[in-house]
């Protein structure tokens, strides 16, 4: 358990906070009802700090990514921590959606936008090419994974820098810069447990005039951060 719940309540964390900004913004009759790219991409990126800092101050280790954590295991070869992780990370990213869900019960039902509605729980890509599509989810995991080993292992002058918990600043900023400079093409995913978990909500809440849950193009979020995160991590096996 001690394994377990730091990753799970950040990952949650994660998904209500990330969910909820993609609710606030495409969801009907809110608040912040078409305010842009920009609100979700700072949104993002402040849920990815709450989420890392939480969990790390709860001891864990601020994998809120099966990506990052296999890519980690690949960097350290040891995969003892993999099974308990990516089950915390899925866990805590449908408990995530169905939080962010139930916040905004009201305006789910004002939204005629079926599209849209889904669009708040995971990933669609704006042109739709398979192999277009899972490149450019490869590029922007490699960017995450490789830019977080870095700041985690980052050195000036040999002496090593650590912001304990604080890591999750620079993280957080990584992932704002990945929003706003690549997430143009698919809405970076750039993790699997994000894109899933909340995939697997859509089609269980009963959410009034939903569409299908695209399943056919689920996969997509899923395979290309686990091979952006693989070769992140073999890069910097190699040059470290």
């Amino acid at each position: 358990m001690s394994l377990f719940l730091p990753e799970f309540t950040g990952t949650a964390l994660l998904l209500l906070l990330g969910n909820g900004v993609n609710a606030n913004v495409v969801l009907h009759k809110t608040k912040g009802n078409n305010s842009g790219w920009i609100v979700i991409a700072f949104g993002w990126a402040i849920a990815v700090f709450v989420g890392v800092y939480v969990c790390t101050s709860l001891g864990g280790e601020g994998h809120l990514n099966p990506a990052v954590t296999i890519a980690d295991a690949i960097k350290i070869n040891d995969w003892t921590k993999v099974p308990v992780y990516i089950a915390a990370q899925m866990l805590g990213a449908m408990t995530g959606a169905f939080l962010a869900w139930l916040s905004y019960r009201q305006h789910f039902n004002e939204t005629t936008d079926a599209d849209g509605q889904l669009a708040v729980f995971c990933n669609a890509p704006a042109i739709k090419s398979t192999p277009n599509n899972l490149i450019t989810e490869i590029i922007g995991t490699f960017a995450l994974v490789f830019g977080a080993f870095s700041i985690a292992g980052g050195k000036i002058n040999d002496v090593g820098i650590s912001l304990g918990a604080l890591n999750a600043l620079p993280v957080a900023l990584l992932v704002l810069g990945i929003g706003l400079s690549l997430g143009g093409p698919t809405g970076y995913a750039i993790n699997p447990a994000r894109d899933l978990g909340p995939r697997i909500m859509h089609f269980i809440l009963p959410i009034k005039n939903k569409r299908d849950s695209n399943w056919g193009y689920s996969w997509i979020p899923v395979a290309g951060p686990i091979i952006g995160g693989v070769i992140a991590a073999l890069v910097f096996r190699i040059i470290q």
